[in-house]
């Protein structure tokens, strides 16, 4: 019976988690271990910037007494890293030679942040990844002593990052390879407003540069040479290029990777009793169709939940995510920004409202029967139905002038 099967997950994040609930709500008398390399108790990562300025503590992010942690048949190693997955004995070996055997297992192993290889120096003291509880701990207690912080990408975790050293009174200069700050999420003309709020604040932006070398001192950093062999005296770096799906563990196991672990619509991977979940697996844009890695850790979460019922013996197809999906705020300004952000004039129909406290950008497809992206600054009314929309693909021909204009219902979206 599904409710006496032995789950291993390995990861303790959004997708793990989520992943741990949904086994034990879906069957009560599961058994569900969950494998964590971070020696810290799961967290809510979205929220270890706020480490670094003070306003939360490490008991204030952690999610310990939540979720699966009260229920019979939950386990949890922390500060054990998995290094291979023997698919065909159908078992995982940690680093410290342990060998847990399953019956069904999942992957959300999450992403790793990436490095550039041409930027000298990564590896200098004060020099932060900000990823984990550890380095924000370790961060938070350099930025105490410290003047200034060079950020290194327009990211949002570093937009963050960069929010929260201002507030401790810290200069911060942010260095962008790309036109304009966010360019993952919106295009340049879409970020004005934000980067606005943020000059205001008193973040010094640098567009079209990237760092070549970062110097080490008697204490650690000292400074960062730029492309163009500029030179930013500093104290501390933040590298924010992005994330990598953690799969180097998986390389013998027989298990089908492009960038992540490949999935279906049903979470499972190209092996049998093995699901994937999270930053790590490779999913689909409901929009486009197209195979995509997506680190949003509401997706995890969403995805995780998924895979667990799937795993516990409930199938439900997963609806796939937004290649752009995000939704937060920054510099005090909430944003949205989702699905095609980065129209061609020539191939969508692009409606914008901009004022002085707002800035909204509407793309519809070419015959205007759909909505495919948006970008909504300062005003966020009314996303989530227009995520419904757009991941349900729904032909909004009839609805379109109140989306237009604002004044949509979710009277409208379900009826209309």
């Amino acid at each position: 019976m599904a409710g006496h099967l032995n789950h291993v997950v390995i990861g303790a994040s959004a997708a793990g988690l989520s992943a741990a609930c949904a086994i034990l709500k879906t069957t009560p008398r599961a058994r569900v271990r969950v494998v964590s390399e971070e020696k810290d108790a799961p967290y809510f990562r979205p929220m270890i910037p706020f480490i670094i300025s003070g306003k939360k503590g490490s008991s204030d992010v952690k999610m310990v007494g939540q979720g699966p942690y009260v229920q019979e048949g939950f386990e949890l190693f922390t500060n054990t890293r998995v290094t291979r997955v023997d698919a065909g004995q159908k078992r995982v070996i940690t680093d410290s030679g342990q060998i847990v055997s399953y019956d069904r297992l999942l992957i959300a192993s999450g992403g790793k942040p990436y490095l550039p290889p041409e930027i000298e120096g990564v590896d200098v003291e004060g020099v932060y990844a900000l990823r984990t509880l550890s380095q924000a701990r370790a961060a938070a207690k350099r930025s105490s002593n410290v003047t200034h912080a060079v950020m290194l990408g327009g990211g949002l975790l570093n937009l963050k990052a960069a929010f929260s050293l201002l507030e401790k009174g810290l200069e911060v200069t942010l260095v962008v390879y790309s036109p304009e700050i966010l360019s993952q999420l919106m295009e340049p003309e879409d970020a004005v407003m934000i980067r606005n709020a943020l000059e205001q604040a008193g973040l010094k932006i640098m567009t079209g540069c990237s760092a070549r070398k970062i110097v080490d001192g008697s204490k650690g950093v000292c400074s960062v040479v730029l492309d163009d062999n500029r030179e930013i005296a500093c104290e501390m770096v933040f590298i924010g290029k992005g994330v990598r799906p953690c799969v180097d563990f998986l390389g013998d196991s027989g298990i089908e990777i492009d960038s992540g672990v490949v999935v279906d619509r049903y979470t499972k991977s190209s092996m049998n009793d093995i699901f994937a979940a999270g930053d790590v697996a490779v999913t689909f844009d409901p929009i486009t169709g197209e195979r995509i890695v997506t680190g949003l850790w509401t997706n995890a979460a969403e995805m995780g939940t998924c895979a667990g019922k799937n795993m516990a013996g409930c199938p439900t197809a997963y609806s796939g995510t937004f290649g752009v999906m995000n939704a937060t705020q920054v510099a005090g300004l909430p944003f949205v920004s989702m699905g095609v952000v980065h129209p061609g004039n020539n191939e969508h129909e692009i409606h914008k409202n901009i004022s002085d406290t707002s800035y909204r950008k509407l793309v519809f497809s070419k015959d205007g029967n759909y909505l495919l992206g948006l970008v909504m600054i300062g005003d966020i009314k009314n996303a989530g139905l227009y995520r419904f929309i757009m991941r349900e693909q729904r032909n909004i021909r009839f609805l379109k002038e109140k989306i237009i204009g604002q004044s949509l219902t979710s009277a409208d979206v379900m009826y209309g």
